[in-house]
């Protein structure tokens, strides 16, 4: 038994939802999230090295870290990435709108 409902390709609907003209913008800037991502993993870790954070560190002091450093070193990486990518206004105002709470009107 087939299904009856329509179809929507994934890419679509991101496209849809970000309001980009193209799939290929969808797909870039799902690889501009994946290398930020990827980075972010990376980086981590000599971070915390650098602060001295380790496994007896409490957390609390590690969630404060995370936000005071490396959340926006995300969002940096995030402008960047998006720059060489060609997708930078649309990080700009996905930075601003997530971190910086403005909205768009």
């Amino acid at each position: 038994m087939k299904n009856s409902l329509p179809r929507v390709n994934i890419l679509q609907k991101l496209q849809q939802r970000w309001k980009v003209k193209s799939a290929w913008q969808v797909l870039a800037i799902l690889v501009v999230f994946a290398c930020t991502g990827f980075t972010i993993l990376f980086l981590k870790k000599p971070i915390y090295n650098v602060l001295n954070l380790n496994e007896q560190t409490p957390t609390w002091q590690k969630v404060v870290m995370w936000i005071v450093i490396i959340l926006p070193l995300y969002n940096i990486l995030l402008l960047m990435y998006g720059f060489v990518f060609g997708q930078f206004s649309f990080f700009w105002l996905f930075v601003n709108r997530l971190f910086f709470f403005w909205r768009k009107k």
